[in-house]
């Protein structure tokens, strides 16, 4: 309101009784998926773009030399800005009630080790970007749920109105042994299981340094008993 009541102003004092302006306000939303929504409401006099709101930079921008100014006192005003912001909020929210109900959360599992514990190793089920915030993530060992050791955070916003959470598992690792994290989420059809695979993620990686490193001391000696032999008489 603030906004349309200046620019308002602006306009009448410019018409003249001889002829007639034509001034109005636009607010659209573009967009190409659910995470880059851009909010912008805009002013036009007479067909041309004078001012403008964008959500990205979150700020007016005039395109006059008067309408500069008149941005320059609405970018001021703590108010008008935190009004365009909840506009820009409440777009997003009908952006994914009536084009993306659902956004399926993208899940992986992260091992982190534990010191001075019984448990020696921490898994980390993390599930992002999802859409409704309602989900559950259980583990699951060998088929059945565990009940103990699991703690889980609440569901955590991104500030995009899609979310996060993380469950926590701690563990003894054990031969033979299947741990697998179960998603249920409005977006899947039925749940999802992700499997943890001990000589996966940071596991991998250990192995593939370790084995660099036991190739790179092989080199050092093969090349330094080459070295031997020719000096050797």
């Amino acid at each position: 309101m603030v906004t349309f009541v200046l620019v308002f102003f602006f306009f009448f004092l410019q018409m003249s009784q001889k002829s007639a302006f034509y001034c109005h306000d636009v607010k659209k939303c573009q967009f190409t998926s659910s995470h880059d929504l851009v909010y912008l409401e805009q002013i036009y006099f007479n067909k041309v773009l004078m001012l403008q709101y964008n959500s990205t930079l979150e700020k007016f921008e005039g395109y006059t030399k008067k309408m500069m100014e008149i941005a320059d006192d609405l970018n001021k005003s703590k108010r008008t800005l935190d009004y365009e912001k909840k506009c820009a909020e409440h777009s997003n929210h009908l952006l994914f009630v009536f084009f993306f109900p659902t956004v399926e959360p993208s899940v992986r599992i992260t091992p982190v080790e534990r010191q001075g514990n019984g448990h020696q190793m921490l898994l980390v089920c993390s599930a992002y970007d999802f859409y409704p915030k309602q989900i559950k993530l259980t583990w699951l060992r060998n088929g059945e749920k565990v009940v103990n050791d699991v703690t889980s955070t609440e569901e955590l916003s991104n500030r995009n109105w899609l979310y996060q959470i993380h469950s926590y598992l701690e563990y003894t690792p054990s031969p033979g042994e299947e741990l697998t994290c179960m998603v249920e989420h409005a977006s899947l059809k039925e749940p999802k299981y992700y499997n943890w695979e001990p000589t996966s993620g940071a596991e991998r990686n250990k192995i593939a340094v370790g084995t660099s490193v036991l190739l790179f001391g092989f080199l050092i000696f093969v090349a330094g008993l080459l070295f031997y032999k020719r000096k050797s008489p």
